[in-house]
């Protein structure tokens, strides 16, 4: 049956090998477990019910992903994403999180429309790659400094805005440790070195008397408090129209990239550079965000921690079958998610921060016009403390830095029509 369903031998692979590889990509983004009820949880949604809906659409999605597109790459909710959901529009636009919850379906439900309909290549092709590049370091700086709060090692400052918080203290202190602990780990290769981190320094913080123990493990928690909660008819209000494409726009760049990247490795893309089953892949994605949002959090994603499990011999859907399983067992290790303090879940923003930084290697930082818009863009989202607002800028900064620059035809309708809405958009909402 598995031969049947995955073609493990025209792949060159066998049920061993792709079981060892779901392990290994499990184990690289199981701390998305602990990191995404501390992040939704400021919103005020049950942290219990977010740790299931987040197990259900992890799964959910990597078997989807498994099934239909056969690829070996796994699924859970978006780092990034999920604090666009929280900080932006929930905590920075005043929205409860049932809108928020209905602005990501939303964004699925044409992620969906895009994906059937192949207008995906014309979107991601309109938008310059540097742009992209950009967007993608600005969500990393804004996890950076997300994760430099939540740790204590930065505050509020009267004077400045933002200073330097207490060092001294066993948050910040553990904070640290933790980071440093993973690129320690990383630097060796060593697998799961996020989740590493992230339950050393919740044991330390136990052991220490900082933070209380909540157990090991229990029956899963009620995902009624966030199941089919969202308020659609409020994501509909005209002044989220913006956000929603934030959403999609992100979704839409994040997975692109992510399958890209998995399929090289896994040797799937072909000698032109096209990635068959591409639209299954997709299709599969938006699904998993529609799904997602129906469970209660906040978009589901294409993860680039996949490339671990290829990098361990995956190069089927069984992969991803496998992923989904474990994320079904880790439903009854509710209790030890609810005992992870956010300080111990920082080292892993700042380390995904990091990762997503890199991109800005990409830029040709000679040309002006093109520096300047990908400065703007980064440094607006963390400074903004929104994504949406970052991208805007960096749309009109690259439209007004081409125009005036006598480079107009540099220029595409479809990025030219996106900088004159974003500007209407900061004008009058």
């Amino acid at each position: 049956m598995l031969e049947r369903l995955f073609q493990l031998k025209a792949h060159n692979t066998n049920v061993r090998t792709e079981m060892l590889a779901g392990v290994t990509t499990f184990l690289t983004m199981a701390y998305i477990l602990f990191v995404n009820p501390s992040i939704l949880g400021e919103t005020g949604m049950d942290k219990g019910a977010v740790f299931v809906a987040t197990c259900l659409a992890a799964a959910f999605g990597s078997a989807v992903m498994g099934l239909i597109a056969n690829y070996p790459i796994a699924l859970a909710p978006g780092m990034g994403l999920n604090a666009f959901f929280t900080y932006t529009v929930v905590m920075g636009m005043g929205h409860t999180w049932q809108v928020a919850l209905g602005a990501v379906f939303l964004s699925a439900c044409l992620f969906f429309l895009l994906s059937i309909f192949k207008i995906r290549e014309w979107i991601i092709n309109s938008i310059p790659l540097e742009l992209r590049s950009a967007i993608a370091a600005g969500i990393g700086l804004f996890l950076a400094l997300i994760a430099l709060q939540n740790a204590g090692i930065v505050a509020a400052n009267p004077a400045t805005m933002v200073g330097l918080g207490d060092l001294g203290s066993p948050a910040a202190l553990l904070a640290i440790l933790g980071f440093f602990l993973i690129i320690g780990l990383e630097a060796l290769r060593i697998t799961g070195a996020v989740l590493i981190s992230i339950l050393v320094v919740t044991g330390l913080s136990i052991l220490l008397g900082v933070s209380p123990f909540g157990g090991l493990v229990s029956m899963p928690p009620s995902l009624a408090p966030t199941f089919m909660q969202l308020d659609i008819a409020g994501a509909l209000d005209v002044g989220l129209i913006s956000v929603i494409f934030a959403f999609l726009f992100v979704d839409l760049f994040d997975n692109s990239g992510t399958l890209i990247a998995v399929a090289k490795k896994a040797g799937l893309m072909r000698k032109d550079g096209h990635l068959p089953k591409m639209g299954r892949a997709l299709i599969a994605d938006s699904t998993a965000a529609l799904g997602g949002s129906l469970l209660g959090t906040s978009t589901t994603t294409s993860y680039i921690e996949s490339a671990a499990g290829v990098s361990a011999g995956g190069r089927t859907g069984l992969t991803a079958i496998v992923v989904a399983v474990l994320f079904l067992f880790a439903l009854f290790f509710a209790p030890l998610a609810g005992s992870v303090p956010a300080f111990a879940t920082a080292p892993a923003l700042l380390f995904v921060a990091v990762l997503m930084a890199s991109g800005m290697a990409e830029i040709e930082w000679s040309d002006i016009t093109v520096a300047a818009p990908v400065v703007v863009t980064a440094l607006a989202m963390p400074l903004t403390y929104s994504i949406a607002t970052g991208i805007a800028f960096g749309f009109i900064t690259w439209v007004a830095a081409k125009t005036l620059a006598g480079r107009f035809r540099e220029l595409n309708g479809m990025l030219v029509a996106l900088a004159i809405f974003c500007v209407i958009k900061l004008a009058l909402f």
